[in-house]
């Protein structure tokens, strides 16, 4: 499969979304939240880094979807079907998908979120994990998953596609 998404694109993204992912990962493992500042730290470095990167209609194509997403988001949120932190993450990701590669972004969450969630159930099983997380509130939530682990990791895996088409 062969990305829309530049490898000059991944190379100015991931760098700058890595870190946020990983906050927001390890956030939403430990206090089932995702902060509103990583949230925004994500859409400000698209903003940014976007001008620099993208045409202009491109990126406005892109920064289009922030609210798309938003808006879907808050529908899905107000069904009760996912939590706001998770909505708000997902809309600020949104921008950093190429048009192009949306069914392949879909899919490759889709992967993510069930290898993320059979890990994180398989990990809360082992004693010696949950002593060392013990602080970790995901793992007394019942039914309830960390989404923002998927989310974040399917970024990450996104952009570092697309940056290892151009190495």
């Amino acid at each position: 499969m062969t990305l829309t998404l530049t490898a000059q694109e991944a190379m100015w993204f991931l760098p700058l979304a890595l870190p946020i992912c990983v906050w927001v990962a390890f956030s939403d493992l430990r206090q089932m939240r995702i902060p509103n500042v990583a949230v925004l730290a994500l859409t400000a470095v698209f903003l940014v880094v976007g001008l620099i990167v993208l045409p202009m209609d491109a990126y406005l194509w892109r920064l289009a979807t922030l609210g798309i997403v938003l808006v879907a988001g808050f529908l899905i949120t107000s069904l009760g079907l996912v939590g706001a932190g998770d909505s708000k993450f997902a809309a600020a990701m949104a921008p950093f998908i190429a048009p192009g590669d949306y069914l392949f972004f879909l899919a490759l969450f889709s992967l993510v979120l069930i290898g993320s969630w059979i890990t994180h159930r398989s990990a809360g099983r082992v004693a010696a994990v949950r002593r060392a997380t013990s602080h970790w509130t995901s793992w007394e939530q019942g039914k309830l998953f960390p989404m923002g682990v998927a989310l974040a990791g399917a970024l990450v895996i996104y952009l570092a596609m697309g940056f290892a088409s151009g190495v």
